[in-house]
């Protein structure tokens, strides 16, 4: 993509995308379109689009973006047809950037600060594929920031790969990347983990995490549970490997508590009142023996589902502004 300069002469200028979900962010969008606009402006050798992601908003939201994206060829907005969680969301929209550079996830409340970004894609064009924030420190209670770091431990312990500790979805990326996101069949992703574990060339850049300033967070304590399960579930087998091992203990000492009871009758003359030896035996054996064949079976069945997850992963209601691209050219990568 090229710019015409006012003496005539043809300036390359590359392409920046930046990718902001939202579901009820009706006090939000408008604010984040104006503040990111400020400062991809002011990026001379860029040319950008915004991509808007909206998963079926219920409240002013939808009608906000398509009054943006009236007044800005360069925003860009997906509707979804329903909400299909912020996960899936995401991916599908990152799916769709165009650009040389992604800014992979921007929030509607701002809470990671775009004002970051000329200096993370100023390390991007040092060569790192990854630029990744890192909330060195968040406005939030103790105890949410101290599970959030036991969250990170207990991922990297378990996953084959490192995730950055205190890391979110705020990154800036390659066009590699990307594409290699394009080929994830995963119907519940996990992005930050599935961009560490390709293993690009990666730099940190920490940062201070705000506290909203309209409306709530919608990642209530129930969805933070269930997105940490999933990351965990995604990125190791570990969970069923502690299955079966917690399984075989458990049949291991049902084993050894027969032979006691054995022991204590032939040497020492002491007996459980009739019965209680023998269904202790069987309640211990029989819980032991089924959690481990449930870890070792559960072993080919995480295998497997892993590769037959092919549901559609979100299902798009309309998009618009994609057959418009700066510079007013046509870019069928990303349109319908």
């Amino acid at each position: 993509m090229s710019d015409v300069r006012k003496d005539g002469g043809a300036t390359p200028r590359k392409l920046l995308s930046v990718v902001t979900p939202c579901y009820n962010e009706e006090n939000n969008v408008e604010a984040c379109w104006t503040r990111l606009r400020a400062i991809l402006e002011a990026m001379p050798d860029y040319d950008y689009e915004h991509i808007f992601a909206d998963n079926c908003s219920t409240d002013r939201t939808p009608e906000i973006l398509r009054e943006i994206a009236a007044k800005d060829h360069r925003v860009k907005v997906i509707f979804n047809a329903a909400n299909f969680g912020a996960a899936r969301s995401l991916l599908n929209a990152q799916r769709a950037a165009s650009g040389d550079v992604v800014v992979a996830y921007m929030p509607a409340d701002l809470q990671d600060p775009p004002e970051l970004i000329p200096d993370m894609v100023a390390l991007w064009e040092r060569g790192y594929q990854v630029v990744y924030g890192v909330r060195a420190d968040r406005d939030e209670n103790k105890l949410l920031f101290a599970l959030r770091r036991l969250f990170y431990r207990i991922v990297n312990a378990s996953a084959r790969f490192q995730v950055p500790v205190n890391a979110g979805d705020f990154q800036v990326v390659d066009r590699t990347v990307i594409e290699a996101l394009r080929h994830s069949r995963d119907y519940y992703p996990y992005v930050r983990g599935m961009i560490a574990s390709y293993g690009f060339r990666s730099i940190g850049v920490n940062y201070k995490m705000t506290r909203r300033t309209a409306d709530k967070s919608k990642a209530n304590w129930f969805v933070l549970i269930d997105q940490a399960i999933n990351a965990v579930i995604s990125v190791s087998q570990t969970p069923l490997r502690i299955a079966m091992f917690v399984g075989f203990c458990l049949a291991l000492l049902s084993v050894l508590y027969g032979l006691l009871q054995l022991i204590l009758v032939l040497f020492l003359g002491v007996s459980a009142p009739p019965g209680v030896t023998t269904l202790m035996i069987a309640v211990f054996f029989l819980s032991g023996g089924q959690l481990f064949f449930m870890g070792l079976i559960g072993e080919y069945v995480g295998a497997v589902h892993a590769m037959v997850r092919e549901r559609p992963m979100v299902i798009e209601r309309e998009r618009v502004n994609f057959l418009v691209v700066p510079g007013d050219g046509i870019r069928e990568n990303g349109t319908r």
